[in-house]
Formats: C-alpha cells, structure tokens, sequence
C-alpha cells in the first residue's frame, strides 16, 4: 500500500486481499504520516476508518508504555467495531491497545489501563471520567482522531471532547472524519486544531459503486407500522429500519415480534450486552430486520445490507443520506424505502432534487412491492 509502512502493516495489507487504496485512504494517508492536523469528509463505505488507523499505527512506538494515540467515537458500537480493526492490522506489531466505553464494568477497564495500552479506543464520557480521576495519563499522547466527528462535536459530546484534548500534548495532532461535515462542526473543530487540511471527497471512483433505488409508500402516519410488516415479510432481506424516538423502538420492535417476524432492536438505552447481541444476531443473519436510532446505527459496517427503511421520515437531509448510506456499500446493490405521508411527500422529492436522485413511487400488491402503473 504505502512502500513507507511499517513491515507489519505491508504484511496485514498483502493478508487483507485489498488491492488499491480508496480514494480518502490514498489523499489522509501521506498528510497524518506527515502529522499535520486534517478534517476528511467522505462517503459512507469508502474506507475512512483504515485512512486513520494505519498512518496512526505506522507511528506509534511499541517501545514506550505510553498512551500515543487516542481514537474517540460517538457510540459504544462504534469504538468496538474499531477496536476490532485495530486487533487485526496491529498483529504482530507488538502495540498494545484498550477499549474504554460506557456501560461497561470499570473495575475491568481499570485493569486494562494497568497493561499500558499505547492506543485507546473509546466514547468521550467514559475516557473523560478516567482522565479526571487521573488513571489515565494523556501526557505523552500526540495523536487524537475523531470518527465520526459531527456526532462527537454536538452538545452532548462536544464539552467532553474538547476536555479530552486538553489534557494532551500541546503540540498534537487532530484527526477529524466524517461523512458530513457541516460548516458549524468546521467552526467548532478549528478552535483546537492548527491550520487544518481539509479533504473531501465527493464520490469514490476507486470503490464500486452499487445501485441503490430510492422507492417510497405514501400512507398514514399510523399505517406506517402494517407497510413495515409487508416489508418485514419480504424474501431475503437484511434491513436497518429507522425510527426517531428511543421509546417508539420498541414498541415498533413488539409488535413485529407479536407477528412472528424475525425483528431486532437497537438503541443507545439498552443494555451493553443486549445492544452486542442484537447487532450480533443481524450480522449473522438471524434476524431480517433490526429496529434502530440513528445514534446506535452511526458509522456501523454490517455487511450486506440490503435494505434501509425510513420508517420516521429523517429530520433533514443529511440524516437522509447518513441512513441511506447503509446500503449499496462497496460495491453492492441497494433498495431505500421512506414511509411517508403526503406533506413528507412533497420534502422526499426536495431531498431527491438536491441529490441530484430519483425517487419512485410503490404500492404493496400480492406482497410485492409493484409500481403503480404496472399492476
């Protein structure tokens, strides 16, 4: 990949079966190498997460036992899916690396702190809780990335994050990525970072772009949930459903269950465990269909998913296309569906006009989703 890299990271590129950088991966790489500060911005799926880790691993020494680097996420699942990548591209480098998230038990994350990671991985308020009992020591780390980083620099994350950098180096550097990034996120991150390149890329030519077809079903707001069954009951489907508000989540999961269809739930209220058991259950396919937040699902790569299914019609059009961005990743097909009432309607086709997309109308006949005109 980079001829610079270190020998572990050339051999875990040569055992990943990648061919060629992406687009994010080939324009990050060479500004982190050279520990400039960055704001990414890149679609969904297009390979933001190897774009900082590798360069952040090229520079960590397994030498000192140090925390160098620092990588903070919005979402428990986030920082574990991470986590995960950085288990597989840091072997045999001999770095050592910590998870540290909320919800999970802190006499055990103590323990972890103990062996001296160098990299850390975790969501703001629990790193901010162990920096302020002082167990963990920011004084030596030099590289701090941000994933995702218009989640972690909202109101609920953004005092804990800024509290975060503080606490390290005076001359470190800042990584910020990000699918959006909107004009105010800019205006918060150039307050902590130092003249900052910024790269965006648009649209990845190097990652096959799948087809994704954006249909729609005009109904009542409270048909909605008999359209979500009809969809719940199609053949071979691996569907996100999304739904605004935390409580109506399970509602809508309880009564697809009560139908005897195969439904999970995610959101950031539940339970640690409960959370990884659902995603668990979806990526293994054994469930069809996972009810979530848009919080829970946030920057999460489940293969494979087929469709994305705006049940609560997103509050803009970012959030449209966050959604979205679940499906027709690398390569694949896709299908959009957004339930919608008639004033949603009319705001469907705006988004669809800004997109520069089009968007079709469908209704369910003999259980199948039919084009109107054709039935």
């Amino acid at each position: 990949m980079y001829p610079t890299f270190k020998p572990f990271l050339q051999k875990a590129w040569e055992k990943s079966g990648f061919q060629t950088p992406t687009s994010i991966q080939t324009s990050a790489v060479p500004v982190i190498l050279e520990g400039r500060d960055l704001m990414a911005e890149s679609p969904t799926g297009t390979g933001k997460t190897l774009a900082y880790l590798l360069p952040v691993l090229d520079k960590i020494n397994p030498e000192s036992g140090n925390v160098q680097a620092v990588v903070l996420a919005s979402s428990q699942e986030l920082v574990m899916q991470v986590y995960g990548e950085f288990q597989k591209w840091s072997e045999a480098s001999g770095i050592r690396g910590a998870s540290f998230i909320g919800g999970a038990n802190l006499k055990r994350q103590l323990e972890k702190i103990k062996k001296r990671p160098q990299v850390i991985f975790g969501t703001p308020g629990r790193l901010l809780e162990l920096v302020k009992q002082k167990k963990l020591k920011m004084h030596e780390v030099k590289t701090i990335v941000l994933d995702e980083a218009d989640q972690l620099l909202t109101r609920e994350h953004g005092g804990s994050v800024r509290e975060i950098i503080k606490s390290t180096l005076r001359d470190r550097q800042v990584i910020l990525f990000s699918a959006t990034l909107k004009p105010e996120i800019e205006a918060a991150a150039k307050e902590f970072m130092k003249d900052p390149e910024v790269i965006r890329i648009k649209k990845d030519e190097t990652v096959a772009a799948g087809t994704v077809e954006h249909l729609y079903f005009v109904s009542e707001k409270r048909d909605k949930m008999k359209l979500l069954e009809k969809i719940a009951r199609l053949e071979g489907i691996k569907a996100l459903a999304f739904i605004n508000d935390i409580a109506e989540v399970s509602v809508a999961a309880a009564k697809l269950n009560y139908k005897e269809l195969s439904v999970g739930l995610l959101h950031s209220e539940l339970p640690k465990m409960e959370r990884e058991k659902a995603l668990k259950a979806f990526r293994d396919g054994k469930i069809k269909m996972l009810i979530t937040t848009d919080v829970a699902a946030r920057g999460l790569d489940i293969q494979g998913v087929t469709h994305v299914v705006h049940l609560d019609f997103p509050k803009d059009i970012t959030q449209y296309v966050h959604r979205s961005g679940r499906t027709g990743r690398m390569g694949a097909n896709g299908i959009v569906i957004s339930l919608v009432t008639d004033r949603e309607e009319r705001e469907l086709k705006r988004f669809a006009r800004e997109l520069n997309s089009s968007v079709s109308k469908r209704i369910f006949y003999k259980g199948q989703m039919t084009d109107p005109n054709e039935r």
